[in-house]
């Protein structure tokens, strides 16, 4: 059972023209705005890190350009019932290092997965919930969970699959309490060295060097058709001024989001633009905490209350923000106003939906009505180099609560000060993003919105103790139900209520900018990860 394919409206979008060049060298190089935090597949959930992932290690599913599940490793699969998952596995597939790929390596990585140790994000959510996995023939396998689990062919699309004879797996057996006769499991480090990156993918690991470069080359053996760059080099540049010049220079062919005061330049230079819409949010989260004499951190002025407890805060905080101001002025072409947690068409959500009005006049009454006439104090926190144009974002926000007499200062930090301390509850409100890995709304009500719950997993990213049983038990009904219309409706639902309640305030989506030379074609992705697969020469 395969989902129906929305396709999103990217077409809107300005992409690159097509030029029609010589042919060229077999050779690309990317700048990327983030590097990769290791080359195991199953260290670290993290955008590059996952990027860099799809190179080299496949998933049974994986995620097209409008983060579509589709087919990969697996060639179909199928719902036998709520609780049976079977899978027809791709045969003729080998591993660069040429050893067959089958059932016994899909049973190793999913045995492998909760063995990382210290990841700072794990993938084990990915493979949880699975009760028993049998072998019909080496490339058929049936999965049984110990309740209905809709995402399970979507969560495969974020699982590498790993060779099992390279780590003496072969003779592994799956157990949701611990898998046996694993030989040994490889530790992060190990895949750093390109004889242990043994993956299916259409390019394998060349060199790894920290700070300074990813090397790969074309794996001549891959199942799918020869790649079409025998050399891929991915050079991280976090300063996006020298990113600029890096392309500019010709030292890199591609480089990621590239600032929109350089396009002018950049397209009077012959460069290219291709932009694409992205499955990023960037929204507020406010201090929900409940509890009697509690006052968010940063907030003053309120009498020892917490005004955030207060819908019609919320709704006033949200109702001061002019998001087309923002998007026009700060982001240019590189936001779409969102009156939600995804773009529509994206899995639960709607066409209808629509984005908070301006409205200062409300939001003054609004505020009036909750007992702060006056207004009160806080602050905004926000990172200053995790988004596009954040700390500038966080700034404009801060000015428009002000215009409704709510005196608002930005503290604004690099990106491991700033999640570090959300994560120890040290703001009162805060700026963020969230990209939905598996196209569907479910991910950012999952983590934003509902009740923050450490032995189910909800709630994660939830660091403003928001809850609401209601929205709790559709977002909980629908993981538990396969048939896709009756769980779309759920999430639908889910998502309505949240956005009524104010739990999670969206600004924007992304658009994720990428910027190359004369002689390329690019694909935007919804997921923003650069692929040297969707980078192509111009015909």
């Amino acid at each position: 059972m395969q989902r129906t394919a929305k396709r999103l409206a990217l077409a809107s979008l300005p992409l690159a023209m097509i030029f029609a060049t010589p042919a060229l060298a077999q050779e690309l190089t990317i700048g990327l705005t983030s590097e990769p935090t290791a080359v195991d597949p199953h260290f670290h959930n993290l955008g590059p890190n996952n990027a860099l992932r799809s190179h080299i290690f496949e998933g049974l599913t994986q995620a097209d350009e409008n983060q579509q599940n589709v087919a990969s490793l697996a060639s179909d699969w199928e719902a036998v019932d709520d609780t049976t998952w079977r899978f027809n596995l791709r045969e003729g597939v080998t591993f660069s290092d040429g050893t067959p790929f089958d059932a016994q390596d899909v049973i190793y990585t999913i045995c492998r997965v909760p063995t990382v140790q210290d990841s700072p994000s794990s993938f084990t959510g990915f493979v949880a919930g699975i009760d028993s996995i049998e072998v019909e023939d080496p490339h058929t396998m049936v999965f049984r969970t110990a309740s209905p689990l809709p995402l399970l062919p979507t969560n495969f699309a974020s699982v590498g699959i790993i060779s099992a004879e390279a780590f003496g797996g072969e003779n592994a057996t799956y157990a949701p309490d611990g898998c046996e006769n694993m030989g040994t499991p490889p530790q992060a480090a190990d895949f750093n060295d390109p004889e242990k990156a043994i993956g299916t993918g259409p390019y394998k690991l060349e060199s790894y060097v920290r700070g300074d470069s990813i090397v790969l080359s074309r794996n001549e053996n891959y199942w799918d058709g020869t790649p079409t760059w025998e050399q891929v080099t991915m050079r991280p540049i976090a300063n996006e001024g020298a990113r600029v010049a890096a392309l500019l220079a010709g030292d890199v062919d591609v480089i990621e989001t590239p600032p929109i005061q350089d396009f002018d330049r950049l397209r009077r230079d012959g460069y290219q633009i291709a932009q694409g819409l992205s499955n990023r949010v960037i929204y507020l989260h406010l201090d929900n905490n409940a509890e009697e004499g509690h006052v968010p951190p940063g907030v003053e002025g309120t009498n020892g209350e917490n005004p955030f407890t207060d819908v019609r805060v919320r709704e006033a905080i949200s109702k001061a923000i002019d998001r087309q101001a923002i998007a026009s002025r700060l982001m240019g072409t590189l936001a779409v106003p969102a009156g939600d947690l995804l773009p529509y068409p994206m899995f639960g959500t709607r066409e209808d939906t629509p984005v908070d009005p301006y409205d200062p006049d409300r939001s003054r009454e609004l505020l009036a009505e909750a007992g702060y006439p006056n207004g009160f104090s806080l602050v905004l926190s926000a990172p200053n180099d995790r988004y596009m144009n954040d700390e500038k974002i966080a700034q404009a926000v801060a000015q428009m609560l002000a215009r409704i007499g709510i005196n608002t200062t930005v503290d604004a930090m690099t990106a491991s000060t700033f999640f570090s301390r959300r994560n120890n509850y040290e703001y009162g409100m805060w700026l963020a993003g969230w990209g939905a890995a598996t196209g569907e709304i479910s991910s950012p009500l999952i983590a934003l919105v509902a009740t923050r719950n450490a032995d189910t997993g909800m709630g994660a990213t939830n660091r403003q103790n928001y809850s609401n049983p209601e929205i709790d038990a559709l977002v909980e009904e629908a993981m538990r139900t396969v048939d896709e219309d009756a769980r779309e409706a759920l999430l639908q639902e889910a998502a309505t209520m949240a956005m009524a309640d104010y739990a999670t305030i969206p600004l924007h989506f992304e658009v994720t900018p990428w910027a190359f030379r004369e002689g390329l074609n690019l694909t935007p992705r919804a997921d923003q990860y650069t692929l040297a697969m969707e980078i192509e020469p111009a015909s």
